[in-house]
């Protein structure tokens, strides 16, 4: 098996933070860094997550885009390496046990797609006054937010990739349906760290925290990567979130939902 790391994100070229990465996830086979896309590019790939099965001669006998029929692909690979004349190969599927973010979307539940932080891909952004692009403003989150929109309050700068937290205690507000919140981010010094406090419909989460939260919402940016900051047992409905940051600095890229 080798893995393919296309980068979204401009930290996720640093190789330090792949291997860091790599060593949290325990991922332990080759990984090959496709900053330019070229792996991508030569797959014709318009996906992620995008899995190829390769057989002994080198032929794709197989894909998988985007997350699920985990069962199916390892059925295939089964299948090849037994074409491919290993002996032994068991057909029990393998149990896996995800926790975190590493945990399958709740699908049923799922209502919020994935959304950008900064104007280059962003939608339904919903401060009063709209965004100022690559200049700081001072915005407000308004009164009454609609699924799946989100808004800001403080000083902040939206530029393309992303949004810069230019004074502390600025918030983002996100209205949305789905039992996991993620928000990829990172301190925007390096070095540095940022404290945050996460509130679901007003008040700490409770029961309803992410791994990178407390009970109370409390947590800390040390480094760009995804954090979970939400995941609520059922009923699933639509919440409001909120995360103030008590310190500047930050650099929010992109929401994801599971």
């Amino acid at each position: 098996m080798i893995g393919v790391h296309s980068p979204e994100f401009a930290f996720e070229k640093n190789v330090d933070n792949v291997r860091r990465a790599a060593k949290d996830m325990r991922v332990d086979y080759p990984i090959a860094i496709d900053s330019d896309f070229a792996i991508w590019r030569a797959l014709k790939n318009e996906y992620w997550p995008a899995l190829y099965i390769v057989d002994a001669q080198g032929r794709i006998r197989h894909h998988q885009f985007g997350e699920g029929e985990y069962e199916q692909s390892e059925r295939i690979i089964q299948q090849l390496l037994a074409e491919a004349g290993n002996s032994g190969i068991g057909h029990d599927l393998v149990s896996v046990d995800a926790r975190g973010a590493e945990a399958p979307a709740d699908w049923s539940n799922l209502k919020s797609p994935e959304n950008y932080v900064g104007y280059g891909r962003t939608e339904n952004f919903a401060s009063p006054g709209g965004a100022v692009l690559d200049k700081p403003r001072v915005y407000a989150v308004p009164a009454r937010l609609k699924l799946n929109d989100w808004a800001l309050s403080g000083d902040w700068t939206i530029r393309k990739p992303s949004t810069v937290l230019n004074k502390p205690n600025g918030r983002i507000a996100y209205r949305f349906h789905a039992r996991d919140l993620h928000l990829v981010m990172g301190p925007a010094a390096p070095g540095t760290s940022v404290r945050f406090r996460v509130l679901i419909d007003g008040k700490p989460p409770g029961a309803a925290h992410g791994v990178d939260v407390d009970d109370q919402g409390n947590g800390t940016v040390t480094e760009q990567r995804m954090y979970q900051l939400i995941r609520q047992p059922k009923p699933i409905a639509d919440r409001q979130f909120e995360i103030e940051f008590l310190d500047s600095g930050v650099e929010a890229f992109a929401f994801t939902f599971g």
